[in-house]
């Protein structure tokens, strides 16, 4: 019998690809106020953090909420069309749930959004609990959302995975005591942020997560 009780997913970039439609909201956002494109490598780095951090950074002299305005306003109108979902991802979420595991999602995004995705690819009922920007005033890295998440769940840290793409993923699980599963389906993950994080399981395919979770 598997160790496990439930898997914690990320949202962008783990179940859903919003890649290239956070990318063109940071494009927008970069040449309305700056009239210049970003640096990709730049904000690729910053996949998985909240945006109001990232703002803050990237813009230290401008109003973080307008800035935070300008980005949003922007996707709202192509989030809808352009979010797509990665290959086998809905299989998967909708055989752990057959199987009798708790599915959660731990997610920066804001819970309209990630609500809107949901529902397109028709999973929302899928999830036992969905913790979002607005759940905590700590973020990922922060153990905080994967810990409220447990909470909800009524599972401890060592009867969870968390399945993430970036380092905010892999340290909010670690931090929280929670083993993790790094995706490789995503523009964040390269061979250097694998060894670099050194999560306890790494997959190609989401149907690798059936395995990682029936075996542990």
């Amino acid at each position: 019998m598997s160790r496990f009780k439930a898997v914690l997913f990320d949202f962008d970039g783990t179940i859903m690809d919003t890649n290239t439609i956070i990318l063109k909201s940071w494009k927008h956002t970069f040449n309305t106020v700056l009239g210049r494109d970003p640096v990709h490598e730049e904000i690729v780095a910053t996949f998985g953090e909240p945006l109001e951090v990232t703002m803050r950074k990237l813009f230290p002299d401008r109003d973080t909420h307008e800035m935070v305005e300008t980005y949003r306003n922007y996707q709202r109108h192509i989030y809808r069309d352009d979010i797509t979902m990665f290959p086998g991802m809905k299989e998967t979420i909708l055989e752990l749930q057959k199987r009798g595991y708790k599915v959660a999602i731990v997610t920066s995004r804001l819970w309209y959004s990630t609500r809107t995705g949901l529902y397109k690819f028709d999973i929302a009922d899928c999830f036992d609990a969905v913790v979002s920007a607005e759940d905590t005033t700590i973020h990922k890295p922060d153990p905080t959302p994967c810990l409220l998440c447990l909470e909800k769940l009524g599972v401890s840290p060592e009867e969870a995975l968390m399945v993430g793409d970036s380092k905010f993923d892999i340290l909010c699980a670690r931090n929280a005591g929670v083993e993790s599963c790094l995706v490789s389906w995503t523009i964040t993950v390269d061979d250097e942020l694998r060894r670099e994080l050194a999560p306890e399981y790494y997959v190609t395919e989401a149907s690798q997560l059936l395995d990682i979770v029936e075996n542990a």
